[in-house]
């Protein structure tokens, strides 16, 4: 299936594939994800919205074993304090549920914020906009089509 997102990477000539999932409402989580399409935890990223006190709403793309470091993310960001924001703001300030967050095509052009952990990845999963389907593709071309900042804005899971 065809998402604005995929629809996206089509006009930036970039090349990726569909991987599809079975999904779990019970579990949303990005790790179950990686696990369910067979990839490591450190090559599938989440999407997480946050606002920052200065500059407002923005995506922080982190591996889905890693904890967002929100010190690092107001630094990055040049904000002074970041938050996440409400699960009940995140539909409508980006056109996407929980599960199915994607800085592709997202409703309104925020800033994305890509952990430095993606740079070495030759491939990386990213939500294609809808549960139950991720883009594979590398993350130089991620990069390029949400015009991410790259940085270090994750610190590993206590669950590891």
């Amino acid at each position: 299936m065809k998402t604005n997102a995929a629809r996206t990477l089509d006009r930036l000539g970039i090349a990726y594939e569909l991987c599809e999932y079975e999904v779990d409402p019970n579990d949303l989580s990005a790790e179950k994800v990686a696990r369910d399409i067979g990839m490591p935890p450190q090559q599938v990223f989440k999407t997480l919205v946050a606002r920052g006190d200065r500059h407002g709403v923005l995506l922080a793309v982190l591996p889905s074993d890693a904890e967002l470091d929100l010190k690092a993310l107001a630094r990055l960001t040049g904000n002074r304090k970041v938050e996440m924001v409400p699960l009940k703001e995140v539909q409508s300030l980006t056109g996407y549920i929980r599960g199915g967050v994607t800085a592709l095509a997202c409703k309104k052009n925020y800033p994305v914020y890509l952990d430095a952990h993606a740079e070495p990845l030759e491939t990386m999963a990213v939500s294609a906009g809808v549960r139950g389907t991720q883009i594979l593709l590398s993350s130089r071309d991620y990069a390029r089509a949400t015009q991410a900042t790259v940085g270090q804005i994750s610190r590993p899971s206590e669950s590891r």
